[in-house]
């Protein structure tokens, strides 16, 4: 991780549709050391910059509740402030499937800002129109709709080091192709060629992170050229997606279960990169929902 540069000043703009967790998020990064600043009108944040103070980063809260709210002043507001070379800045855009974001209107019973006398479906809808091309425009894009408060606070805390730091963050995630892919995957590789463990009955039980299940997989005469390609190609473009200024990245390997051969693979490619100077976490997304549903039985 690089040392924050003396006099730059890092900012997090964070937005996102009402219900995707921006208030959580602007919680983590003031407790990571941010100045958080939630609902600012936007013409007055040029003025807050200017005004003398300390270098502490921080961390505003935008969506379009705010009184002077809109997409064109927004990301020509962005503009001018990447354009400053005394200050590090990110938009930070949470987004969240909308039949999650009923339910979390319906769990709170709360109304939807943009909804009136519409159903909160609408309010959605059209909330998710009026950010689109904010979103577009976004550095750090996080999928919230399978993260609990804590997974989103490591996440965060991943992503946004204290002191400005600006860094690159991958995250390896294994999936079952039976439940769609990862919303928020840049790269994903399908490891249902290789063997699967689930056809023996003594590894049926199971998963990737056991030396009995890897080893299996591992002997499939494909295995060990298709982890190295995907390795090579991840080292060929990871400095290239840093220099780019990128702040986070999402591989993912998925396999029919989401429980055996996606699973080793994610194991053992996060294992090769962090071995190779990267930051990275591994989430594997069927046994997090699997160990949910004991926990709820």
């Amino acid at each position: 991780m690089n040392e924050p540069k003396a006099n730059i000043k890092r900012i997090v703009l964070v937005t996102g549709p009402a219900g995707a967790g921006r208030s959580s998020a602007l919680n983590v990064l003031e407790d990571a050391g941010f100045e958080v600043i939630d609902n600012i009108p936007l013409r007055m944040l040029l003025s807050l910059l200017d005004a003398p103070g300390q270098l502490r980063p921080l961390a505003l809260g935008i969506d379009p509740r705010n009184r002077d709210f809109s997409t064109d002043m927004v990301n020509d507001l962005l503009s001018q402030l990447r354009a400053r070379e005394n200050l590090d800045v990110d938009l930070l855009y949470l987004n969240c499937s909308t039949d999650v974001l009923l339910r979390r209107f319906s769990e709170t019973r709360r109304r939807h800002p943009l909804a009136e006398a519409d159903s909160p479906v609408e309010g959605i809808r059209r909330e998710k129109e009026i950010l689109g091309p904010v979103r577009a425009n976004a550095d750090v894009l996080i999928d919230t709709t399978e993260l609990n408060v804590h997974q989103l606070r490591e996440e965060l805390e991943r992503w946004f080091a204290v002191g400005g730091a600006h860094h690159l963050s991958i995250s390896v995630q294994s999936f079952s192709y039976k439940r769609g892919l990862p919303r928020s995957a840049d790269m994903v590789f399908d490891c249902r060629f290789l063997r699967n463990p689930f056809w023996d009955p003594s590894l049926r039980g199971m998963n990737g992170t056991d030396e009995r299940v890897a080893a299996y997989v591992g002997q499939d005469p494909l295995f060990e050229a298709f982890a190295k390609q995907v390795l090579d190609l991840s080292l060929l473009i990871l400095p290239a997606c840093k220099t780019e200024g990128k702040s986070h990245i999402s591989l993912a390997f998925g396999c029919t279960g989401g429980q055996h051969r996606s699973v080793t693979l994610a194991e053992q490619h996060a294992f090769n990169l962090a071995n190779a100077g990267w930051q990275v976490s591994v989430r594997h997304r069927e046994l997090e929902q699997k160990k949910r549903e004991e926990t709820t039985r």
